[in-house]
Parts: C-alpha cells; structure tokens; sequence
C-alpha cells in the first residue's frame, strides 16, 4: 500500500487534491482512498488530507502516520508543523516552493533522504499562469505523479475533467502537464 499525506491550509484545495488523487489511481486500476483531516472549518486554517493506493482492497480508516509520499501544498507551514513526521527516507516529499531546499533550511531533509525523492516546484505561479488563481493543488498533482510515477498523468487529466468542467477542467489540465513536465525535467535530469 502507498499512503500519502498533503498538507496546506483551508482553501487551498488539500482535499480536493487527496480525492483527485484517489480517483486517479482507480482510473489506474488501483483500489484508493481519499479523506479529510482538519480542526477548524476556515479559510488559512492548516489541512491535512490523506490518501491510500493499493492493489487488494484497503481496510484501514485512521489518518496515515507513516506515509510513503508529502505533498506540501503551503511552504508556511514548514517551520510550524511537523510535516514529515513518520516518512521513511525512501519516502517522497514534494513542496510548493519558489525556493530550493537549502533556501527553506531543509538540507537535511534532502540529505537523509535517496536521491530524486525530495523535490520543491512554484505549483502557485504554474497554477497562476493556467487559472489566473493561486490554486496549486491540482499541479502538485502533476508534478507528484512525475516524482513518483504512483498514477499515471492521463488519469489526473481525467480525473480532473470529472470534477472540472469546460474552461476550468482545461486550465488545471493544462497546469497539471508543465508541473508534470518541469518535474520529469528535473527528476531526469
């Protein structure tokens, strides 16, 4: 089974993300789950969601405390929360950030983890170009299926074209494939 756990604030589409995601990897012929995690129900309040994949049917209902991917949808929360708590240092981590690790003062995250598994990208200023908003759940998850080849790109696309519908399914589908490039670029570099 791979758990993943992405973190923002409300608002930012942190559960919408998880549930693309899981729908993603059942367009991929996986069993998934999708759920919600959060205190206060407002704006700017810190959002956790979290996302299973597996291959036999998945039985677990409790939060994931030990998963194999983060996504961070807002780098504000870096020094706040402890994000990475219980990923292993096979794990992925992928952050919106216009900074690199070094700049976040998380060298050491790079450093204790495999190479190719610890990546930043401006998810925000992509999600900007495509939507005219700062909405960069749906990138990240173009950017994470590029980082972790867990889903497949197309099923993102349809995915979000089952959410989305006319100019704003294009728009995030536009968004997803250069965050997707720009990883792939960056992975494969």
């Amino acid at each position: 089974m791979f758990e993943i756990r992405i973190h923002g604030r409300g608002g930012q589409g942190v559960v919408t993300a998880a549930e693309l995601l899981s729908v993603a990897a059942f367009l991929d012929g996986h069993e998934a789950q999708a759920f919600p995690s959060f205190g206060s129900e407002r704006m700017g309040a810190p959002v956790m969601a979290f996302c299973r994949i597996s291959d036999a049917p998945i039985r677990l209902r409790e939060p994931v405390t030990k998963p194999d991917a983060v996504i961070v949808v807002d780098a504000t929360l870096l020094h706040h929360v402890d994000l990475f708590a219980g990923v292993s240092t096979d794990g992925y981590v992928l952050i919106n950030s216009t900074r690199s690790l070094a700049e976040l003062g998380l060298s050491d995250l790079l450093e204790r983890h495999q190479p190719g598994r610890v990546a930043t990208i401006d998810a925000t200023e992509i999600a900007r170009e495509h939507l005219g908003r700062p909405l960069p759940n749906v990138c990240l998850l173009g950017a994470f299926a590029a980082l972790t080849g867990t889903v497949s790109p197309g099923s993102i696309e349809t995915a979000v074209r089952e959410r989305f519908v006319g100019a704003v399914a294009d728009a995030n589908v536009r968004a997803a494939r250069e965050a997707f490039a720009m990883m792939k670029q960056v992975t494969h570099a």
